[in-house]
């Protein structure tokens, strides 16, 4: 059974990958943020030699998009140093590197999904972070480092903690006890189940895919308006969206209108996730539990 060294085991995806490793022959050492703190070297090297595992897989991330605006520094020290560090300490002792990134680092001036091979061009801090840790590990490791892009994370039944919560449970609670709530129309995303991205993420560790970066997200995409509607549908909920154009601005920070993912490397590979409304299913029985 190979080892995988985690970071982040409490998020949304850190908490799935650790239920799914089992199932594909993974022992999972994993760690949060108090416990290994991935801007501090020391604490890194320590489990690394302790540990000694096959591979690291980092989900951890500085994703609070206006706080990367207030917090540059911060924002580059745990999306893109940490990363290069990680990277550098993984070629060193030849493990498989993997971390996850963000479709913030396309501009959505495509209009349609973007492929792995399509130019970033990132629009805030938060995708330009995220951007510079792809190059760095890709540049430092190529010959390991796998670069998973994933698009509107959701999961565990209290969501992120850095958020506090996700969009799922959040516009679940704000629906609560109104007859109509708005919510924007003009960001076009894949919103995704981190059950669903947790399996696909081991299955393309279990697979012959060779390193590099690849989109992994529920299939289709849609706005939050119409993600906002398919949950009140599925969870039986009798609020009324009213879809509002906010110019793709949230909290003074400009985030990309078109921003959803197209699956082309791991598909050719097998590797597929189902659609997004299926995702909500899933986790709409998951939170029933």
């Amino acid at each position: 059974m190979k080892k995988i060294l985690l970071i982040g085991k409490t998020s949304q995806l850190g908490t799935e990958i650790i239920k799914d490793a089992n199932e594909f022959n993974y022992e999972v050492f994993g760690f949060d943020s108090k416990e290994v703190d991935i801007t501090n070297v020391k604490q890194v090297l320590e489990q690394l030699e302790r540990i000694k595992p096959d591979i690291v897989i980092n989900t951890g991330a500085y994703h609070i998009v206006p706080k990367c605006e207030e917090n540059p520094v911060l924002a580059m020290n745990v999306n893109f140093i940490a990363v290069r560090n990680l990277a550098k300490f993984c070629k060193e002792r030849n493990i498989i590197f993997l971390t996850y990134t963000t479709d913030y680092v396309f501009d959505g001036e495509k209009r349609f999904p973007y492929e792995e091979d399509d130019l970033p061009n990132p629009i805030q801090i938060y995708g330009l972070s995220k951007l510079a840790g792809e190059y760095a590990a890709l540049q430092i490791y190529p010959e390991k480092s796998f670069v998973i892009r994933t698009c509107g994370v959701y999961g565990r039944k209290v969501g992120s903690t850095q958020k506090k919560g996700n969009f799922f449970l959040n516009i679940i609670k704000e629906a609560q006890g109104k007859e109509t709530i708005e919510v924007s129309s003009e960001q076009i995303v894949n919103p995704t189940y981190a059950g669903d991205l947790s399996k696909a993420t081991l299955k393309l560790l279990n697979s012959n895919a060779t390193p590099g970066i690849y989109h992994l997200t529920n299939e289709g995409f849609c706005s939050w308006a119409e993600f906002a509607q398919e949950i009140f549908r599925q969870g039986n909920i009798n609020t009324r969206v009213i879809p509002v154009d906010r110019s793709g601005t949230f909290s003074g920070v400009k985030k990309p209108l078109f921003s959803a993912l197209k699956n082309t490397k791991a598909k050719a590979l097998g590797i597929e996730l189902s659609a997004w409304q299926d995702g909500i299913k899933s986790y709409l029985k998951y939170l029933a539990k």
